[in-house]
C-alpha cells in the first residue's frame, strides 16, 4: 500500500549524496526537479476477531507459558490504572517463553533468568529526538539516493557471489546448510499459541516486507533472511497486533545490516511505518529480537537451497526467474509452509517451475544431489501449485507485482497448469 507523506511547511529536507560518510548535501524540492516519492506504508492490521480490550494488554501486558519467567514491566513501574482502548502505535508486548519441543530446533533461547525488561519499554512521554523533530517537517524520505551510483542488479550479484557451489566443495556445503536449517526452523503452527495475531495479519505484513524490499532494491536474501528472523521471533514470543509490524520492521532492518552492503539507515525504517513507531522502540526492538534469536543470524534459507540447485542442473532464464518467483510465494502463508524445510521447498519451486517451462519435474541429477525423490516432493509441490493457482485472487500482490517487471521476464503473469500429473 502506497501513501504519499503528509504536507510540509518546509521545502528543505536533508538528503545524502551517497551512502556512506559523505557529507549530506542540502537539497530543495525545486532542486530536486521531482514530485516527494510515495513512501510504502503498512496500513492498520485489524483481522483478528479475538482483541480483547483488557488491563492485562495494555501498555505492557504479560502472559506466561510454561517455561521461564519473564516480568514486564520491572518491579516498580506500574501500569496505567485506566484499562480503555490503547492506541494501535502505543501497545506494549504480549511476552512468553516457550519450552523447547524435545527433537525440534525451533532455535528459542532457554537460558535461566533471562530478562527482557530491560530490553523493551515504551515512553509515550517522552518526546522524540531533535532528529525526529527535523523529519517531521521533511516532505520526502530522510535518505535521497541516486541508486545508480552503487546498486547492481541481483542476477550479477548471484553469478559474482556464487560461493555456495564451488565444485570442489558443493557436496560438503550442501551437507551442512542441511544440518543447519533443521536447527533454524520455526515451529510450523506457532500462530496458534498467538493470543492477539493471525495468520492473515501476518500474511499482510510478509506482503508489506516485499514492497519494502522492492523500493530499496534489497536482495532476495534479504527478505527470506528477514521472514526466517521474523517466524523464530514469533515462534518463541507473543505479540500484540499493535506491534506486529515493529517486530517485521526490526526483522527486515537487522536482516539488511547483515546481508547487504548498503543497508538502508535506521531513520529510513522509522519513515516507511509512518513514524507509527520511533527511532528508539525500532532499536529496541532489533534489541530484543537478537536475544531471543541468539544473535544466530547465518540461517539457510529457501533462496540458498534454490539458487543451488539451479547453479548444479543448469536451467535458461525464463525457469530461473519462474522458481524465483514460486519460491517467494510460500513466504506469505506459514500453514502450511513452515511444517517443509527451506531445501524441500526449493525443490517443490524448481519442479513447478520446470514443469511449466519445459515439462519435466525432477532431473535425476538432483535427485542424487539432494537425496530428494520425486515422491517426497510431490506434497509440497502440489501446496505450491495451489498457491500459484490462488495468488491473482488474494489482495496481496506485492510478489506479483514485483515478477511483473521485463527484468524476471513478465514470469508471474505466466498461467501454471491446471492439474499437474504426480500420479
Amino acid at each position: 500500500m502506497h501513501r504519499s507523506s503528509s504536507s510540509s511547511t518546509s521545502g528543505v529536507v536533508v538528503a545524502p549524496a551517497a551512502r556512506g560518510p559523505d557529507t549530506c548535501q542540502m537539497l530543495t524540492r525545486a532542486q530536486l526537479g521531482q514530485d516527494p516519492p510515495q513512501r510504502t506504508v503498512l496500513g492498520l492490521l485489524t483481522e483478528n476477531g479475538q482483541y480483547r480490550r483488557t488491563c492485562g494488554q495494555g501498555l505492557m501486558a504479560t502472559k506466561c507459558f510454561p517455561g521461564s519467567e519473564n516480568v514486564v514491566p520491572p518491579a516498580g513501574k506500574k501500569l496505567p490504572p485506566e484499562c480503555g482502548d490503547q492506541e494501535q502505535g502505543k501497545q506494549g508486548l504480549d511476552i512468553y517463553m516457550e519450552e523447547s519441543e524435545q527433537g525440534q530446533g525451533d532455535g528459542c533461547p532457554q537460558k535461566e533468568g533471562m530478562a527482557f525488561e530491560d530490553v523493551y519499554e515504551v515512553d509515550t512521554s517522552t518526546l522524540k529526538s531533535d532528529l525526529h523533530f527535523l523529519l517531521d517537517f521533511s516532505t520526502v524520505s530522510p535518505m535521497l539516493v541516486d541508486s545508480s551510483l552503487h546498486f547492481q542488479s541481483e542476477d550479477a550479484a548471484d553469478l559474482g557471489t556464487d560461493v555456495i557451489n564451488v565444485t570442489e566443495y558443493a557436496e560438503e556445503i550442501h551437507q551442512y546448510l542441511r544440518e543447519a536449517e533443521i536447527r533454524h526452523r520455526p515451529k510450523a503452527h506457532y500462530m496458534r499459541k498467538q493470543p492477539d495475531i493471525t495468520e492473515g495479519m501476518r500474511t499482510i505484513l510478509v506482503d508489506w516486507l516485499v514492497e519494502v524490499g522492492e523500493e530499496y532494491k534489497l536482495r532476495a536474501e534479504t527478505l527470506y533472511l528477514a521472514v526466517n528472523f521474523l517466524d523464530r521471533f514469533l515462534s518463541c514470543m507473543s505479540v500484540l497486533r499493535g506491534k506486529l509490524q515493529l517486530v517485521g520492521t526490526a526483522a527486515i532492518l537487522l536482516a539488511s545490516k547483515y546481508e547487504e552492503i548498503y543497508p538502508p539507515e535506521v531513520d529510513e525504517f522509522v519513515y516507511i511505518t509512518d513514524d507509527t513507531y520511533t527511532k528508539r522502540q525500532l532499536l529496541r526492538m532489533e534489541h530484543l529480537l537478537l536475544k531471543v534469536l541468539a544473535f544466530d543470524l547465518t540461517v539457510p534459507t529457501t533462496n540458498q537451497f534454490l539458487l543451488q540447485y539451479m547453479r548444479r542442473q543448469g536451467v535458461c532464464i525464463r525457469t530461473e526467474n519462474l522458481a524465483k518467483y514460486v519460491a517467494e510465494l510460500s513466504l506469505l502463508e506459514a500453514d502450511p509452509f513452515l511444517k517443509y524445510l527451506p531445501s524441500l521447498i526449493a525443490a517443490a519451486a524448481y519442479c513447478l517451475a520446470n514443469y511449466t517451462v519445459n515439462r519435466h519435474f525432477w532431473p535425476e541429477t538432483l535427485a542424487a544431489f539432494t537425496g530428494y525423490s520425486l515422491n517426497e516432493i510431490v506434497p509440497c509441490l502440489s501446496e505450491l501449485h495451489k498457491a500459484c493457482l490462488d495468488i491473482p485472487h488474494r489482495p496481496q500482490q506485492a510478489i506479483r507485482e514485483k515478477y511483473k517487471a521485463s527484468k524476471y521476464l513478465h514470469v508471474s503473469l505466466m498461467e501454471p497448469p491446471a492439474v499437474l500429473p504426480l500420479q
